[in-house]
């Protein structure tokens, strides 16, 4: 069987989208390993949405003596402080997602259909689940990155038509990052960008519920 990529390559084609001065919100799951994957080079301000702005590298477990309890981030890891760093309470910082003043946020998702409508949530039982942030932050953000597995664990896409789960926000996704491929919501569809090392956009395709456009540049993932 073909090899798809992992996590951590997820992650990192994700930070490829990063510039220079964005601020940045990472949701929970994959989304969460940008944190560490972010070159030194680049200029990223960071934004965990309990109220924390500007935190830094990350703390390994090697690294685990020097941690502060009060220095986590959305996933309960702990960083460094940086120059720049700052606290607020949670209106504030949903102020600021609401306030469009967050230029991308990367979510994890279960689905995303041809509309860039996406469910991230729940698996159907709302009464078990609680839809948090995510969705100020889908609606909230300049731009939407979604980071997922193309497929369930049984094969089914999770690229749909429409969405069968309970939607987190609709229309709102422009790009979509998969172990399979990057795919860009477009007016006119689903346009399929960069595909998989030893993966065909037919392959892609086979994968995917909705018609996909194949960019006549279409090329294999690079980081």
């Amino acid at each position: 069987m073909k090899e798809k990529l992992d996590e951590q390559t997820m992650a990192l084609r994700a930070v490829k989208e990063f510039r220079d001065g964005d601020y940045v919100n990472l949701g929970a799951g994959i989304p969460l390993l940008c944190a560490a994957l972010v070159p030194s080079d680049k200029h990223v301000i960071l934004h965990a949405e309990q109220g924390v702005f500007g935190y830094g590298e990350l703390l390994t477990e090697r690294d685990w003596r020097d941690a502060d309890f009060d220095y986590v981030d959305a996933g309960f890891r702990f960083f460094r402080t940086k120059p720049g760093l700052c606290f607020m309470d949670m209106d504030l910082s949903f102020d600021l997602i609401r306030g469009v003043h967050l230029d991308m946020t990367v979510l994890g998702g279960l689905e995303v259909s041809e509309k860039g409508d996406f469910a991230n949530w729940s698996l159907g039982d709302v009464k078990r689940s609680s839809i948090g942030g995510a969705m100020d932050l889908a609606v909230g953000a300049k731009r939407v990155i979604v980071v997922m597995k193309h497929v369930t664990n049984d094969g089914r896409p999770r690229v749909v038509k429409e969405c069968h789960y309970p939607l987190t926000a609709k229309e709102c996704v422009n790009l979509l990052i998969t172990d399979l491929a990057v795919i860009e919501v477009t007016k006119e569809g689903l346009l399929l960008r960069e595909v998989a090392p030893g993966w065909t956009p037919h392959e892609v395709q086979s994968m995917t519920e909705p018609k996909l456009i194949i960019d006549r540049n279409v090329a294999e993932i690079e980081l």
